[in-house]
């Protein structure tokens, strides 16, 4: 016994000691982060010697400016670890208060680890097949226990960690652990609230109504009559929590060679560690609901045809540490889709409003639900989604927040240099890595034709084999994002097969960089209309004006036929608001006619010459004749050019009906800068110039052609 059990104690005291750390403070860190400076208690980051990084600012010029800085990610992982510390040596003091019974459960519990470990071992060297392998991995954490599988459903997300086939193998787990006996959930109860349930409830279910690997619930009334679920934990889950948390620490390197993990699995199980300690809490996951509800929650009353979020009530005198108690809410499973047709519940305003509501926890706010999964975010007879289970929950401060949208503006732009840029300023990428290898790397996977996709898992299989390859770290805030965003889209793939997140969220976040006035969600949107080169991509540019067109038919639309969202099922969030368009379409002709916009003003009378070359060979001169005197067909390039100009042109001005006073103030405030009145000249003059050859040539030619034509007419 002394063996293992020394060890432990060894591992508890060193725990311990992480409680003399100093604990940065989350505020503190974000203020820094949005100061950006470093925190004052941390020095200045210190680059490498070697030269990869510095190859960015030299090999690579924007004309968006700004270089990474990935201070904030290192600070904020020291802070949790710290916290983490705290948390561990705190439970371990515990766990071993009791030199009797503490030794021994740690040594049966060692004992039957190890005893999983050598099996997973032999298993190893008789396989070949890494998904084999990976298959022994999940059903050996299965047979571990509660900790294990939560562990495994955590390291799913993480394909900076493991491999992309473990990180597949591992999403299939679910909480496969049967319920404890009633007798005990109703002693845990009656013990924590000081009295007996019959005092407490006036009925409480028989047995639980669901069960998972933290805990279970009932459904029970209060004696002033209020429908109730209650929440009850698994008896002893701290220690033995504590416990698991101290004996991987001794298996984890045999697990790690097993699994070919990365250096920092450790750091990042311990981090997954805190989380579940934050889930044993039923006094924070109350907070956290309350919190929630103030955020999101809107419209408990729902009319018809409209949507709301709802959160569920919680009765603060009927909860403590290991209980807790709310508000009972009868909902409808996303995954039953014979009861939502019953229901005649909207499907598509059911996903158009839980994306809202996650979009906002993600990019506005911050505080998000990490596991929005079908078991809890459920649909009410009344056409409400319903939240439930906040233990899991995450905090990105506005630095991550504009991170994410960059990231996605990256991708969708298939930038693969812009894209490894973001993973250094947030910390995904270890210092020294080579930029450019990971961006020409990360276009090697844009390529694959086979894994093309917009759905957010499709976006994360191209990345896996790149974060292993270059050892990812990734932030642990992130670490909840992707966990969320599958989550999410799981859930909507219950309602609409067909649904991608990513394409889903595109308005929605076009919405905000127009909306958000702040230096650097301009600077987005810069990156999105314009590349490094300062070429402009039309293509982006066509595909907003469309949009901000669509709202002003689908306004014009609705105003004989009430509101538009009644009428077609369309969401308010997806619409803009014209003024911010406006705003933000200024402040983009502002920095096209600064200093910093030259090269984008160079591009920009480029096109607009081919574009008038397109006009004058194809508008002013539509019968061409080839040489062999037919009627010659419009070069399919440049009528192609034609028609995508005249729609954007019909679709800006569609959307300018919609606020006619500010377009056109903005434009004549536009217009007035002598800056906007010497670029108009350029154009006119590289007009005049580049016409003055070739108007005579296109006429010659075209003569030379129809002369052509009556001669072999007249021939024939």
């Amino acid at each position: 016994m002394a063996g293992p059990t020394s060890r432990l104690l060894l591992l508890a005291r060193r725990a311990d000691r992480c409680r003399s750390l100093p604990l940065l403070l989350p505020r503190a860190v974000h203020a820094a982060a949005a100061a950006g400076a470093p925190s004052p208690k941390a020095p200045p980051p210190r680059l490498p010697a070697s030269a990869p990084l510095r190859r960015y600012s030299n090999a690579f010029t924007s004309v968006h400016g700004e270089r990474p800085s990935s201070e904030y990610a290192k600070i904020r992982k020291e802070s949790l670890e710290t916290q983490f510390g705290r948390i561990l040596g705190s439970s371990s003091r515990r766990l071993f208060a009791d030199r009797g019974f503490g030794p021994f459960l740690a040594l049966y519990r060692a004992a039957t680890i190890s005893f999983h470990v050598v099996k997973l071992t032999i298993w190893h060297l008789l396989l070949n097949d890494m998904r084999k392998r990976a298959e022994k991995f999940r059903e050996t954490l299965i047979r571990l226990g509660p900790f294990y599988i939560k562990l495994g459903q955590a390291l799913s997300t993480r394909p900076d960690i493991l491999p992309s086939a473990y990180c597949q193998e591992l999403a299939k787990l679910q909480d496969q652990i049967p319920p404890f006996p009633t007798r005990i959930a109703l002693k845990t109860i009656e013990s924590q609230l000081g009295s007996r349930i019959s005092d407490l409830f006036a009925d409480i279910s028989p047995e639980p109504i669901a069960a998972a690997s933290l805990g279970q619930v009932y459904k029970a009334h209060l004696r002033s009559g209020e429908l109730v679920a209650v929440k009850v934990q698994r008896p002893g889950m701290a220690p033995l929590l504590t416990l698991d948390a101290l004996l991987f620490h001794m298996i984890g390197g045999q697990l790690k060679r097993f699994a070919k993990a990365r250096k920092d699995l450790l750091v990042a199980v311990n981090e997954i560690v805190r989380h579940m300690f934050d889930e044993i809490d039923y006094v924070l996951e109350g907070k956290n609901a309350e919190r929630f509800a103030t955020l999101y929650s809107h419209g408990g009353d729902t009319s018809e045809g409209s949507t709301s979020i709802k959160v569920p009530k919680v009765y603060w005198n009927y909860t403590r540490k290991t209980i807790l108690t709310l508000e009972w809410i009868d909902g409808i499973k996303l995954t039953d889709a014979e009861r939502i047709s019953k229901a005649n519940l909207n499907r598509k305003r059911m996903i158009d409003e839980g994306l809202y509501c996650s979009l906002r926890q993600l990019l506005e706010e911050g505080f998000f639900h990490a596991d929005p999964h079908p078991g809890n975010l459920v649909a009410t007879e009344g056409g409400s989604l319903a939240y439930f289970d906040f233990g899991m929950m995450g905090d990105i401060p506005r630095h991550y927040r504009v991170g994410l949208i960059q990231m996605l503006v990256h991708y969708v732009n298939r930038d693969s240099l812009g894209l490894a840029n973001d993973f250094h300023s947030l910390g995904f990428v270890p210092e020294g890595t080579d930029l450019h290898a990971v961006a020409d790397a990360l276009q090697l996977s844009f390529g694959d034709v086979r894994r093309q996709s917009n759905d957010f898992q499709g976006v994360m299989y191209h990345l896996y084999d790149v974060m292993y390859e270059f050892n990812f770290s990734l932030p642990p805030d992130y670490a909840l994002v992707i966990r969320a965003l599958g989550s999410l889209e799981g859930t909507a793939k219950a309602l609409d097969p067909d649904f991608k997140v990513i394409e889903s969220a595109y308005p929605f976040v076009i919405g905000r960089l127009l909306a958000d006035p702040s230096p650097d969600m301009r600077k987005i949107l810069r990156e999105l209309l314009i590349c490094d080169d300062g070429s402009i991509r039309w293509n982006r540019l066509e595909r907003l004006i469309a949009a901000i067109s669509a709202q002003s038919a689908e306004s014009s639309n609705a105003s004989g036929a009430g509101s538009a969202e009644n009428a077609n099922g369309s969401s308010e969030w997806r619409s803009f608001d014209m003024h911010s368009v406006v705003a933000a379409t200024e402040d983009l002709f502002d920095f096209i006619l600064s200093r910093k916009g030259w090269r984008v003003r160079v591009f920009l009378v480029q096109d607009i010459i081919k574009a008038s070359d397109a006009f004058l060979q194809e508008a002013t001169f539509p019968y061409i004749f080839d040489n062999e005197g037919k009627m010659g067909e419009l070069n399919p390039e440049r009528s192609k050019m034609i028609r995508r100009l005249v729609n954007a042109v019909q679709s800006f001005r569609q959307a300018i009906n919609l606020a006619p006073d500010a377009w056109s103030a903005m434009l004549i405030r536009t217009l007035l800068k002598p800056e906007s009145q010497k670029f108009v000249l350029d154009v006119f003059l590289s007009l005049a110039s580049h016409s003055s050859y070739k108007i005579p040539e296109t006429f010659w030619l075209c003569m030379s052609r129809f002369l052509n034509y009556l001669d072999k007419k007249d021939t024939l």
